[in-house]
């Protein structure tokens, strides 16, 4: 019998079928696996479900269960591929990309402030994410250790795509990333075609964080 959190869990996802902002088999079965009330402080588990953003601490939020959704069915993240993802916060949307990379991806994710990227290890570690790595520091300009990267998925705005971010990412990958002011920003879909050109495309008005750092706000 499944308990509490499980029946919640899945009526969230049965939700977000019927709402379009799930599309795959894939990212359904994913979101499905991933327990949200364990990347979430105590006094908002019982708000996992509900889909909408909930406060994480440091004057930052877990994204809504719709918009983590829609960012990975619009990266297309397959299984394999080697992830990048800019504001870890505490973990939930690395650990929905750690299931759909499997077994033979990775995911490294970057958090700006330190107790975050703690929480977020430790929350990923205690649900079994062997193929996800938290790093502490600044986001903003990538990861250059670990690149190139087959698609980069970025949870903070920005001003514009930061351009380490680009050289870090293969050709034919593609990065997502919100763009525009401190407040409001679009949602980006940018693929490397080459070098030099990237490819454009405007998914929609979105909300985040402003992104912090070197190429930040």
């Amino acid at each position: 019998m499944k308990n509490e959190y499980e029946q919640k869990r899945e009526k969230m996802v049965e939700g977000l079928v019927r709402r379009g902002y799930i599309e795959s088999s894939s990212v359904e079965e994913a979101m499905k696996k991933v327990p949200r009330h364990e990347f979430v402080p105590p006094r908002v588990k019982d708000s996992a479900y509900i889909d909408s953003p909930q406060p994480i601490g440091e004057g930052q939020t877990i994204s809504a269960p719709h918009m983590v959704a829609m960012m990975v069915e619009k990266l297309d993240i397959g299984e394999g591929q080697k992830v990048l993802e800019v504001g870890a916060g505490r973990g939930y949307h690395a650990a929905v990309i750690g299931e759909l990379v499997g077994e033979k991806g990775i995911v490294y994710s970057v958090e700006f402030i330190e107790t975050l990227a703690r929480s977020a290890q430790k929350s990923l570690t205690e649900c079994g994410y062997q193929n996800v790595r938290v790093i502490h520091g600044d986001g903003s300009s990538g990861h250059q250790k670990k690149a190139p990267y087959d698609r980069i998925s970025v949870a903070c705005g920005a001003s514009k795509i930061p351009a380490p971010m680009i050289k870090q990412l293969k050709v034919g990958g593609k990065i997502l990333i919100p763009i525009g002011s401190q407040f409001f920003q679009k949602l980006v879909r940018a693929t490397k075609m080459d070098e030099y050109d990237i490819k454009k495309e405007n998914l929609g008005g979105v909300r985040f964080v402003p992104l912090r750092g070197e190429y930040g706000f």
